[in-house]
């Protein structure tokens, strides 16, 4: 069984989120093993960066995770709610920072790498992010690919919102086989593009 935990936070970008979720909720429903679930530092009521409102009760927990992925929103604007805000208050950089030992995984979509970046996982290493924090992580250490979705082994990163399609779909791919992967494509009517870039 392949353990997956999304993080929530107020001001995250709605489809960074629910999209992982969405593709990894479905190939669980399709009977492949694996199970996907939002958790927060602190359990309760998360408002999105477009007012949704979602009750969480699980606390994120990466000792309990294969793999934890990092949603983005509010970044290039420097909302005071969202990812911008979180680097700024650095308790979430802190625990993915100690989160890290073998086994786990940690995946970003949109500015979500810019959090891995605040917690100092990014730097020489190969990933993307939203191109409007294309620079920022740069100046991070990051070592930018022109991808959709970069598989540097224990950190995956894709670009932005729409890209949390692509990037769900390759960590079922990786994890559970491409068979698992086309169920999903099939049921949900979502064809993967852009490319997937691996390191050697």
């Amino acid at each position: 069984m392949v353990r997956t935990q999304i993080v929530m936070f107020d001001g995250v970008e709605e489809l960074d989120a629910l999209a992982p979720l969405e593709v990894l909720g479905c190939a669980a429903t399709l009977g492949h093993e694996i199970e996907a679930g939002l958790v927060t530092l602190s359990p309760g009521r998360v408002v999105a960066r477009y007012g949704t409102e979602v009750e969480v009760d699980r606390v994120l927990s990466p000792a309990d995770a294969d793999v934890v992925i990092v949603p983005g929103g509010g970044y290039a604007n420097r909302a005071p709610r969202g990812t911008w805000a979180q680097i700024q208050q650095g308790t979430l950089p802190a625990v993915l920072r100690d989160a890290v030992r073998p086994g786990l995984t940690l995946a970003s979509v949109c500015s979500g790498t810019m959090l891995l970046a605040a917690a100092g996982l990014t730097e020489g290493r190969p990933c993307t992010t939203h191109r409007t924090a294309r620079d920022d992580l740069i100046a991070a250490g990051g070592q930018w690919i022109e991808a959709r979705v970069v598989d540097d082994g224990d950190l995956v990163s894709c670009g932005g919102v729409t890209s949390g399609l692509d990037l769900a779909l390759w960590l079922l791919e990786r994890h559970l086989g491409p068979a698992a992967a086309c169920d999903v494509e099939r049921f949900l009517e979502y064809e993967r593009r852009g490319t997937v870039w691996r390191s050697a």
